[in-house]
C-alpha cells in the first residue's frame, strides 16, 4: 500500500489518500443513488505548521474561522505564543449543498486591537469523496501577498450524504438564513438561528484580588489588570498601579450560551506606558466542573507566572429572553401580560432586586434605507442591543423597504439602561456594512406606541438616509429601578477602543471650558455683591449671609438643594424650558466631529476599532517591521508613537470625564430625566428629616462603624460611591443630543406601508 500526495494549487488544498500500486479495474457503474437533502461534515481540526509571525516578540496567537455561504459557522480556541498550535478540536455541521466551499481564515488574537489577520484557503467540497475520512493540507495564503508563505494547516474532513427527516439535536449548524428568490421572501427565522442567539444562562464573576505576583517593573513591583474572554465576549479589568497583591472589587455578568458550560480565559497583564504590556500568567475557568445557583470561590494559580488569582462565580438560570414572530408575543395575551404586571408590582419590590423589568421590542419594517451593493439594492437585518445583551433578525435580501415582523424580549437590569437598534447591510464573506442606527433610553418610551423612528449616523450625531418602525412595551419595578441606580453601572462589553481625534480632543476641551466659564462666573456674580456694583442685590445679599449664618443648621444643607430642583420644575411646568439652549451648544460642537470618524462601520461584535491617522501609520510598518526585525532606533521610534498616543488618549478621556460629570450634575437639577429628578427629591427630603430628627454624633458613629466592619461582615464586598454611581446615570449633553429623536419627513406613518422592492 502506498500513498500518494496530490497538490491542487489552484484550490490550495493538499490530499494524501492511500491509493494500491495497481489499481483494480473499475465496476460496472452503479444506478444513480437518490440525491441526499443534507450532507453532514465532519471536520477535525488538527494543527498548524509555521504559521506566520504577528506579535512582536516573533510568535503569534492563533485561531482559526471556517465560513460557509459568507456565515461563520466555526471559532476554535486561541493558542497563545505558538507558530505550530495544536487545537485537535472536531466540528460536525449540516449544509444543504456542497457548492458552497468551506472558507477557512487564521487570525492573530490581540486584545482591544484588531486581530491580524494570517492567511486563508478554500476547501472546495464537491471535490471531496464521500463517506471517508480525508487528510487535507491547506496552504494559507494572503490575496495582498500571494508571494508570503504563511504556513500550512491540518484538517481531517468526512462528508456523509443525510436522508430524510433531520432531527439530531447533535447537528451544531444548519444553514439558518436562505436566499430567497427573486418572488418570494421567507420571513420564517429558523429555530437554528434562534437558539444560536439565545443564552442558556448568565455568569457571574466577581473579581476580588491576586496574591504574590511577579514584579515586573524596575521599581519591584507591577501594574496588574486582567483579562476575561468567553467566546466572543470580554471584560478588562481597571488597572492598579505599583502593587504585588491587587485588589480589584469588580463584579460582572457573561452569557452562557452551551447547555454544559464552557470556558472562561483569563490572562493577567502588566501596564506599561508607551510599549507593549507585559504578559504576567495565564488561567482558565471550566464551568462544566461548577454547580448552578451557588457561588463558587475559586482561588487559580497563574500559569506562565507567578501568584494566586481570587474570583466568585455564580451560574444562574436564563433570563426571560425570546424572539418570536409577531403574531406570537407574550404582552399580547392579556393573561401573560398580567401575570407580568403582577411580577413588578408594588409589593414584590424586595423580591430577586436585579430583576427590575422586561421589555419587549418589536422590529416591523424599514423604509427607505441606503443602498449598499452595486445592484442598487442593500441586504438589511436588524440588531437589537440592551446593555449587553444582543439579538437580530433574519436578513431580507435586496430590498430597500424590509418588513421583519420579529418581537425580542429582554430583561431588564437597569431602567437607566439605551436600547439600541441598529440596521446593516449583509455582505458576503465580508463584515457587514453599517445602514443607520437609533437609540432610545427606555425611560423614555411610550407603551404600546407603534412609532417611526428616523435613522442616525453611527456616532448618533446626526441623520442617515431612511426610518425604523418600532412598537416597545417596559414594565417595570419603580422601588427596584431606584435601589438598582445606586449601584455601579454595568459596563459594555463590546465597545470600541478609544482613539485619537483632534475634533474630539476639541470638544471636550470646550466642554470642560463651558463648566469652568459657569464657576467663574458664579463667582463674579457674589464677588460683585461684595463690590457692590448693584446696592439692592448687595443689600439683600447681605440680609440673607446674616440669616442663613444665625440660624444656619445642618439639615438646611439638603434642604437648600432642593430650591434649585423646585425652581426648575416650575420653569419646565410653565414651558419656560432653558434646556434646549444647552444642547445646541453641545450639538453644534459636535457637527464637525462627524466627519472625523472613520465610515468603514462593522457589526458590534466582529466589530473593530475605527482607525485613525497614528494607527493607519502603525498598521503599515507593523508586518514588514516584524518580518525584518529592525534595529532598535526605530523600535524606539514605534515606543514613543505609542507613547504620545497613549497620552493623548489620556487627556481625551479625562477631559471627557470632567466635562460630563459638570454636565450630569446641571443635568440632574433640570429635569433632564425626570425618573432621576424625582428620586434626587426623596433623598434630599429623607436626608433632611434624618439630620433634623437625629444627633450628628450617632450619623458619623453608624457611618464609622459600617466602614469599619464591612470586610469583616462580608470579606468579599464591592465597594461603591452611591453619589458617582446616580450621576452614572444621569446622561451628559452630549449623550442627551445622541439620544434625541430626529424630525420624520413627512409622509412617514407608523401605519403607512411602502410597497416593498424586492428587485
Amino acid at each position: 500500500m502506498n500513498i500518494i500526495r496530490y497538490s491542487d494549487r489552484r484550490k490550495g488544498i493538499n490530499i494524501v489518500e492511500p491509493s494500491n500500486a495497481e489499481p483494480p479495474p473499475p465496476p460496472p457503474p452503479p444506478p444513480p443513488p437518490p440525491k441526499p437533502t443534507m450532507y453532514q461534515l465532519d471536520i477535525m481540526l488538527k494543527k498548524g505548521n509555521n504559521l506566520a509571525i504577528r506579535d512582536r516578540g516573533g510568535t503569534s496567537d492563533p485561531y482559526v474561522k471556517f465560513k460557509i455561504a459568507g456565515k461563520e459557522v466555526f471559532r476554535s480556541k486561541t493558542i497563545h505564543k505558538n507558530l505550530n498550535p495544536v487545537w485537535d478540536e472536531k466540528i460536525t455541521l449540516l449544509v444543504d449543498t456542497l457548492r458552497e466551499p468551506l472558507y477557512v481564515k487564521v487570525f492573530d488574537y490581540d486584545f482591544g486591537l484588531q486581530d491580524d489577520f494570517m492567511g486563508s484557503a478554500y476547501v472546495y467540497l464537491e471535490s471531496l469523496e464521500h463517506q471517508r475520512s480525508l487528510d487535507v493540507t491547506l496552504d494559507l495564503q494572503d490575496p495582498q501577498y500571494p508571494d508570503h508563505d504563511l504556513g500550512t494547516l491540518d484538517l481531517a474532513i468526512t462528508v456523509t450524504p443525510k436522508e430524510g427527516d433531520l432531527r439530531d439535536p447533535t447537528m451544531l449548524l444548519r444553514r439558518s438564513w436562505k436566499r430567497s428568490s427573486k418572488h418570494h421572501q421567507s420571513l420564517r427565522l429558523s429555530d437554528v438561528h434562534r437558539k444560536a442567539q439565545l443564552w442558556r444562562g448568565i455568569v457571574s464573576i466577581s473579581l476580588i484580588e491576586a496574591r504574590g505576583l511577579q514584579p515586573m517593573d524596575s521599581n519591584g513591583f507591577s501594574d496588574p489588570y486582567v483579562k476575561f474572554r468567553m467566546g466572543h465576549q470580554k471584560y478588562k479589568s481597571k488597572t492598579i498601579p505599583k502593587t504585588l497583591n491587587p485588589q480589584w472589587r469588580e463584579q460582572f455578568d457573561f452569557h452562557l450560551y452551551e447547555e454544559h458550560g464552557g470556558f472562561i480565559d483569563i490572562t493577567m497583564w502588566d501596564k506599561d506606558t508607551g510599549k507593549r504590556d507585559d504578559f504576567m500568567g495565564r488561567c482558565q475557568i471550566d464551568l462544566c466542573q461548577l454547580t448552578r445557583e451557588h457561588t463558587h470561590r475559586l482561588d487559580l494559580p497563574l500559569e506562565e507566572g507567578e501568584g494566586m488569582l481570587v474570583l466568585l462565580v455564580t451560574l444562574t438560570a436564563s433570563a426571560a429572553v425570546s424572539i418570536s414572530d409577531l403574531s406570537i408575543n407574550i404582552l399580547d395575551d392579556p393573561h401573560e401580560r398580567h401575570q407580568i404586571m403582577q411580577r413588578y408590582s408594588l409589593l414584590k419590590s424586595f423580591h430577586n432586586i436585579k430583576d427590575v423589568g422586561l421589555v419587549q421590542v418589536k422590529v416591523i419594517r424599514a423604509e427607505g434605507l441606503m443602498a449598499a451593493d452595486v445592484t442598487g439594492k442593500s441586504d438589511p437585518f436588524c440588531v437589537v442591543e440592551l446593555s449587553n445583551d444582543r439579538l437580530q433578525t433574519h436578513t431580507v435580501y435586496k430590498n430597500l423597504n424590509p418588513e421583519w415582523n420579529k418581537v425580542f424580549t429582554f430583561n431588564v437590569k437597569d431602567i437607566h439602561a439605551v436600547l439600541e437598534v441598529t440596521v446593516y447591510d449583509e455582505d458576503r464573506d465580508r463584515s457587514a456594512d453599517f445602514l443607520g442606527k437609533v437609540a432610545i433610553p427606555l425611560l423614555n418610551i411610550h407603551n404600546g406606541e407603534r412609532k417611526a423612528y428616523a435613522l442616525k449616523s453611527k456616532e448618533l450625531t446626526g441623520p442617515t438616509k431612511g426610518v425604523i418602525f418600532l412598537e416597545i412595551d417596559v414594565i417595570y419595578n419603580a422601588i427596584k429601578a431606584g435601589m438598582r441606580t445606586l449601584v455601579p453601572i454595568e459596563q459594555k462589553y463590546i465597545e470600541e477602543e478609544p482613539r485619537v481625534s483632534k475634533q474630539l480632543l476639541l470638544q471636550n476641551f470646550n466642554r470642560v471650558r463651558r463648566c469652568i466659564m459657569v464657576l467663574i462666573n458664579a463667582g463674579c456674580y457674589i464677588n460683585s455683591c461684595f463690590e457692590w456694583e448693584s446696592p439692592q442685590r448687595s443689600i439683600f445679599a447681605f440680609v440673607l449671609f446674616v440669616l442663613v449664618v444665625w440660624n444656619f443648621e445642618l439639615y438646611m444643607i439638603p434642604l437648600t438643594l432642593l430650591l434649585p430642583l423646585v425652581w426648575n420644575y416650575i420653569l419646565v411646568s410653565s414651558g419656560k424650558d432653558t434646556r434646549q439652549g444647552d444642547v445646541q451648544v453641545v450639538e453644534d460642537l459636535m457637527e464637525d466631529e462627524d466627519e472625523d470618524f472613520d465610515k468603514d462601520d462593522k457589526v458590534p461584535g466582529s466589530v473593530r476599532p475605527d482607525s485613525h491617522i497614528l494607527e493607519d501609520m502603525l498598521a503599515s510598518w507593523h508586518f514588514e517591521w516584524i518580518r525584518v526585525m529592525v534595529d532598535s532606533e526605530r523600535k524606539g521610534f514605534m515606543n514613543k508613537l505609542y507613547a504620545i498616543q497613549d497620552v493623548c488618549i489620556s487627556v481625551q478621556n479625562a477631559l471627557d470625564e470632567v466635562a460630563s460629570y459638570g454636565e450630569r450634575i446641571k443635568n440632574a437639577f433640570n429635569w433632564t430625566v425626570p425618573f432621576l429628578s424625582w428620586l434626587a427629591i426623596v433623598a434630599l427630603c429623607v436626608a433632611t428629616l434624618v439630620i433634623y430628627f437625629i444627633p450628628l454624633r450617632y450619623l458619623v458613629l453608624a457611618w464609622g462603624v459600617n466602614k469599619f466592619t464591612k470586610k469583616l461582615r462580608d470579606p468579599y464586598t464591592i465597594d461603591n460611591n452611591e453619589l458617582l454611581d446616580f450621576l452614572s446615570r444621569v446622561p451628559s449633553d452630549v449623550q442627551v443630543v445622541q439620544y434625541r429623536e430626529l424630525k420624520l419627513e413627512p409622509g412617514h406613518s407608523p401605519n403607512k406601508r411602502k410597497k416593498n422592492n424586492p428587485g
